[in-house]
């Protein structure tokens, strides 16, 4: 029989044939390693486990390691260990999936009671040859609520000499009921610098040649899943016809280069659309994907903000020089209100490539965005700017150096915290004081304030917009109706003010015409005056003439002023086609 390395023999890729046989191979999972070698030592074996994890992690591997682990036999005798670096009696055969004690089963295609059914009578019989008879059942997530029910009770008492191992990707879809008769292990998605080194290892192993860079683009692409890194180190094998280089990965997985994705980042937040829409023009010429890019922008962004929130992140070895290096001094530069703006231009720009049916001219459409989304000043700018002002204090950034030819202004400026008044109009707006429970009431307005306070939402109404006061006195008060006022409102007003009070109060109804105003309608009146009075302000006339079809649309009373806050200055409404 020929040999696997022979020519004649068939391919066997990387995911299979570098395939952990012990627990000594698996990578990533050092926390169930410990945790089951510690239980083996201590002879406190579970008779059933359920592994979760994202694919690719392990979660099978380790169910036939474990069954390896249950059956190993030596000279020696029987003894379960996790220490398998020399094969037992059993182990080959579990190993190539042949041994009649260790049943494997898919659940996907085995969902019903029927199939669980024989699995319950065949619990019956002792294993053959092994000392454990092991059920592997793979995605157990799919398993109808009948087979689950129908498990229940052999799971939770099987005979001695049976063990289970589950596997799912997707753990909230087993019941409760059967995560409770099982101990549970979560296997973790892998690091970059454990998967590099492990990639690494592999290639030596194969004689094939790699580059740092290559290999961080598999890594990251790969997403923590052994599996899925295996699977497109294979093919860039065969892509790079047996060597891995930057070059090939790029373009079997469509990437950008890396320094241009920076530079092309540098230039958007610079507000060089020109120079932008160059590189994005000649990345997409070279076989870049336009959606890919705008989703490398977007992870450059997102990269640029965590070293800017945690400086250690650029240690990641799975980084770049370029984006490790450029990367730290961006986040140095840059204001986070900068990159959380383009953190959402991005985010929802993807969306919008993934959509149309030009992709390139979408995503160009999303960089002139972005590119004119990073020159717009804040409203806080604007003001500090008409009204002669410093800069207000929010993380501002000086212009840096353009990085091609044509210039233009930038998001990027040197931290400079400054201080900024709002601008104020003098209109004075009382507030009256709220008396407490049995309090003195000296005014009119302290009885509305007293109203709110007890919550009586209807008697404050009333006072407010259908009475007027024509005198009040310390136990007396006289008010004129509103035309079409419930009289009965007079009657609720006395017991209210005994009630609160402590005393009786004596409440006319004046008998002249009406004169003056309600209280609210004097509110009304004030607030329109103070409107008024802002728009005569030379500072906000002079934002309204910047910004063509703005309005100002709240003014803030306060006891010594009238505040127009840069927030209240709304800008201008879209206009509507006529369709």
């Amino acid at each position: 029989m020929a040999s696997p390395d022979t020519p004649s023999s068939p391919y066997l890729v990387l995911a299979r044939k570098y395939r952990p046989v012990s627990f000594s191979t698996l990578i990533g999972q050092d926390a169930m390693v410990q945790t089951l070698g510690n239980a083996f030592k201590q002879n406190r074996i579970h008779h059933a486990f359920i592994l979760t994890g994202v694919r690719g992690v392990g979660k099978t591997t380790t169910a036939r390691i474990l069954a390896r682990a249950f059956n190993y036999e030596d000279a020696s005798g029987k003894h379960p260990t996790l220490d398998l670096d020399v094969e037992g009696i059993h182990c080959r055969a579990i190993i190539e999936g042949r041994h009649v004690d260790v049943i494997e089963m898919d659940a996907a295609s085995n969902t019903g009671i029927g199939d669980i059914r024989e699995i319950i009578d065949s619990v019956k019989y002792a294993p053959a040859s092994a000392p454990y008879k092991v059920y592997i059942i793979d995605e157990v997530h799919m398993l109808s609520t009948a087979a689950f029910n129908g498990l229940l009770k052999t799971l939770e008492e099987p005979p001695p000499y049976v063990k289970f191992i589950f596997a799912t990707t997707e753990i909230r879809k087993v019941p409760v009921t059967i995560l409770s008769r099982c101990q549970r292990f979560d296997l973790r998605r892998v690091t970059p610098d454990v998967m590099t080194h492990h990639l690494e290892d592999l290639l030596a192993k194969e004689g094939i040649p790699s580059e740092p860079e290559a290999l961080a683009m598999i890594v990251r692409a790969g997403e923590g899943s052994v599996r899925d890194n295996q699977s497109l180190l294979d093919q860039a094998i065969a892509h790079g016809d047996g060597a891995v280089t930057a070059p090939t990965v790029k373009a079997m997985l469509g990437l950008g280069d890396r320094a241009r994705i920076i530079d092309l980042f540098e230039d958007l937040l610079g507000g060089r659309i020109g120079d932008a829409l160059d590189t994005m023009r000649a990345l997409y010429d070279a076989g870049a994907d336009p959606q890919t890019l705008v989703a490398d922008l977007a992870d450059f962004t997102h990269l640029v903000t965590r070293i800017k929130v945690v400086p250690a992140a650029a240690d990641d070895v799975s980084l770049t020089p370029d984006e490790r290096n450029r990367g730290a001094d961006l986040a140095g530069k840059l204001p986070m209100r900068a990159l959380t703006r383009a953190w959402q231009i991005l985010f929802k720009g993807y969306d919008e490539v993934a959509r149309a049916g030009n992709a390139i001219q979408a995503a160009e459409m999303v960089l002139i965005r972005l590119a004119y989304a990073a020159d717009l000043p804040s409203p806080d700018d604007v003001i500090a700017k008409l009204s002669n002002q410093p800069a207000p204090a929010l993380p501002q950034m000086a212009p840096l150096p353009p990085r091609g030819p044509s210039g233009g202004s930038s998001a990027m400026r040197q931290e400079a915290p400054q201080q900024q008044q709002a601008p104020a109009i003098s209109a004075p707006a009382p507030q009256p004081a709220v008396p407490s429970a049995l309090a003195r009431i000296e005014s009119y307005a302290e009885l509305i304030a007293l109203a709110g306070a007890k919550r009586d939402i209807v008697l404050k109404i009333a006072l407010e917009s259908t009475m007027r006061p024509v005198s009040f006195g310390q136990g007396s008060i006289e008010v004129a109706l509103v035309d079409g006022t419930d009289p009965g409102i007079i009657a609720t007003l006395s017991a209210r003010l005994q009630a609160w009070t402590g005393e009786r109060w004596l409440v006319n109804v004046s008998n002249k015409a009406p004169e003056g105003k309600t209280v609210r309608e004097e509110r009304v009146a004030r607030e329109k005056a103070a409107h008024d009075q802002a728009h005569e302000d030379p500072l906000v006339q002079a934002i309204l003439e910047t910004f063509p079809g703005a309005k100002v649309v709240n003014v803030k009373l306060r006891d010594d002023a009238v505040v127009v806050a840069p927030e209240t200055v709304a800008p201008p409404e879209p206009e509507e086609d006529d369709e």
